[in-house]
Order: structure tokens, then sequence, then C-alpha cells
């Protein structure tokens, strides 16, 4: 079982590395759902810890559909955080009609090429995320799918979440969310199946 912690601070991703997370995501302004972090806290965290690091590349609060511009300032940031040692990148775009953005997404992994890439909680706004895998699929250069299965907690939508992992199967990994914690962790596990898990508590309170 793998534990990602969401951290925003050096501070933050070094305890949990000391608890025992096994990858980091790094974000700044948390209280927006996850912006892309500083150069300078991605240069410091990814050269102090020695776990992975995955980068979020979000420009804005808001919803998940980007203009030609935000795009370009998002190929920007992942070439920066290429460049300061991140282990991996995390975005997600969708069109306005809530589906993958599938050239915008195809060309945000190719940048980020030959990092992994994991898509984030932007699938749990489609109508059916499971559906959104089918299209990931198709976009291509996706290692990994961030989703509590559209659903608040991963408890509630653990059947989502196992049908997601079915049409994934060995070509997308799903990292489950939604409230899971240290303390939940392994009946998460059991009630989904999934290999990977990720939250802000995963290894305990952090803040």
């Amino acid at each position: 079982m793998l534990k990602e912690a969401c951290v925003e601070t050096l501070e933050e991703a070094l305890l949990a590395e000391a608890r025992g997370a096994d990858r980091i995501e790094l974000c700044s302004r948390l209280d927006l759902d996850g912006l892309t972090p500083s150069p300078e806290l991605i240069r410091e965290v990814c050269s102090r810890l020695k776990i992975p690091v995955m980068v979020m590349i979000r420009p804005r609060e808001g919803d998940f559909v980007y203009s030609e511009g935000e795009i370009a300032v998002m190929l920007g940031e992942i070439d920066r955080a290429k460049a300061l040692g991140a282990a991996g990148v995390v975005f997600g775009v969708l069109t306005p009609e809530n589906q993958v953005a599938l050239d915008q997404c195809s060309l945000l992994a190719e940048r980020a090429f030959p990092l992994p890439v994991t898509f984030h909680k932007a699938i749990d706004t489609l109508a059916d995320p499971a559906e959104g895998i089918r299209q990931l699929l198709a976009c291509g250069g996706i290692t990994r799918v961030l989703t509590s299965g559209g659903k608040t907690t991963a408890r509630e939508s653990a059947a989502k979440i196992r049908e997601m992992m079915e049409i994934a199967g060995d070509q997308i990994i799903i990292l489950v969310a939604g409230k899971v914690t240290g303390d939940n962790v392994e009946e998460i596990r059991a009630l989904t199946g999934a290999p990977e898990f990720h939250g802000r508590r995963i290894v305990g309170n952090l803040s």
C-alpha cells in the first residue's frame, strides 16, 4: 500500500516523510484545493526529501477550463517543476462541456514526459468519473488518476472506485482520495482494493 501525503510547506513535507509517507503531493493554497507552489518551495522540498515529490500544476482557483494563455502558463510551470527536481506533475483539464480536454491534456502530458502524470480530482466533477477514465485512456500519457469516485468520501463511493479501477486496468493507477486518513486507510483499502491512497492526514495531522 502506497501513501501519498498532500502538503503545502517544507515542514509538512519533512514530517510526512518522517512518518512514513511514500510520496508527496506538493501544493500551495490548499484552502483553494491546491495551486502551483512557488519555485523556491519546489526546489527546497525536492532537494531535502528522499521520497518522490509530485508537483501540482494549477495556475488559478476555480474551474478546470483553461484558456490558451493559461495552458501556456501551465506548460511553463511543468518545465520549471522538472528543472527543479519534481518526480512528477499533477493537473486536470476539462472542456466547457465538462469532459476531459483531450488535446490540452495530451499537450501537457507530452511536456511532462518522461515524468509520471497524475490527473487530479477534476475528474470527480464529471457526471460519471468512470467515463472520465475511458477518456483519459484515449488521451495517453496519464500515469494515475486522483479520485474520490465523484463523492465526498472514498467510503461512500467505493463501488464507483472499483468500477474505475476495472476500466483503467493496468494502464492507469487509481489513487484514492476522499477523507482518507491514517486511521481509516486500511478500511478504505479493503473496500476498494486500490493500491495507492492520498490524503492531507494520510500519515496523521501535519499542521
